[in-house]
């Protein structure tokens, strides 16, 4: 690790903090693997549903640091050259071109050049020249296949790449790197053994109303806490997918956009494809249930 990371984050309470200033509340355990990322350095693996906040980890990570964040976005048949570089091909043959009409030649030399090269984020967090190393996201590993997590295991040990032209670029600093899957497959043991690991699993109440504080400040206190308490009890349900985070924080927006200051049945009703994306679940939530569960909630507002 830098000294510049090491002045920047001593402990994992500075990282607490700083995240909490760019609206990211971490517990403990998120801080700490954060924290041994930046310190050992070892990419960390973060896995949980859909909207817990992984990906929104490694973003406000890069905010609190004040350094690139450089997203690598996996999907399913991607490879090691879309991952890396490519080279320019429309400025080659441009260049090609504007040599024959002059009546001279080019040197194949010149054409596979720096000038010519395009980086893609395995190369730009490689190349990023510091002071601090960028951060790395590369996230829904588990969309792509098998040889492509190969690989990334291979870069991720040596933190350099080779471009047969030019030569083998080496990482003066290298990058912070966060991994995240969603688990659509397991993740090989290899690149498991490689990464840090932590699991992002859904927040309780307390910690969920304080991210809607903090995260979308303009939802009423009062619409804030029964949203809260909707959520929480609709993941004690069998959905086939469970609301995460960021579907809270749309539905809260989404509630503010209509002038909501408190849950009603008819309103939760009409917004449920907010909050929940699959109809059968839509449908075992609708109606009877929605009215029960807003009963359960200011009961136990009346209780306490």
């Amino acid at each position: 690790m830098t000294d510049a990371i090491r002045d920047a984050v001593p402990d994992v309470e500075t990282l607490v903090e700083g995240l909490a200033g760019v609206d990211y509340l971490a517990d403990e355990g998120l801080a700490t693997a954060l924290f041994f990322a930046l310190r050992l350095p070892q990419p960390l693996l973060l896995e949980g549903e859909a909207g817990v906040g992984k990906t929104e980890a490694a973003k406000s990570l890069a905010t609190f640091l004040g350094t690139p964040l450089i997203r690598l976005q996996c999907y399913e048949g991607i490879d090691a050259a879309e991952a890396i570089y490519e080279w320019n091909y429309p400025r080659q043959l441009l260049r090609i071109r504007i040599a024959e009409a002059a009546g001279g030649a080019i040197d194949e030399g010149d054409l596979f050049s720096p000038e010519y090269l395009i980086a893609r984020p395995l190369l730009q967090a490689i190349q990023h020249p510091g002071p601090l190393p960028a951060v790395l996201l590369v996230d829904e590993l588990d969309r792509a296949d098998d040889d492509f997590e190969a690989f990334l295991l291979e870069l991720l040990s040596d933190y350099q790449v080779t471009i047969p032209e030019l030569g083998t670029v080496r990482a003066a600093e290298p990058p912070i790197v966060v991994l995240t899957s969603n688990r659509t497959r397991e993740i090989h043991d290899a690149l498991k053994r490689r990464c840090l690991y932590h699991w992002i699993a859904y927040p309780d109440a307390e910690r969920e109303l304080a991210i809607l504080r903090a995260r979308a400040p303009e939802v009423p206190e009062k619409l804030s806490q029964q949203i809260v308490a909707f959520v929480q009890k609709l993941r004690a349900t069998e959905l086939f997918k469970l609301p995460g985070v960021a579907e809270t924080l749309d539905w809260a927006s989404a509630l503010v956009a209509l002038d909501q200051i408190a849950l009603e049945p008819a309103v939760v009703n009409a917004t449920l494809g907010v909050l929940l994306k699959y109809q059968d679940d839509i449908a075992a939530v609708r109606g009877d249930d929605t009215a029960r569960i807003l009963d359960e909630i200011r009961a136990e507002v009346a209780a306490h």
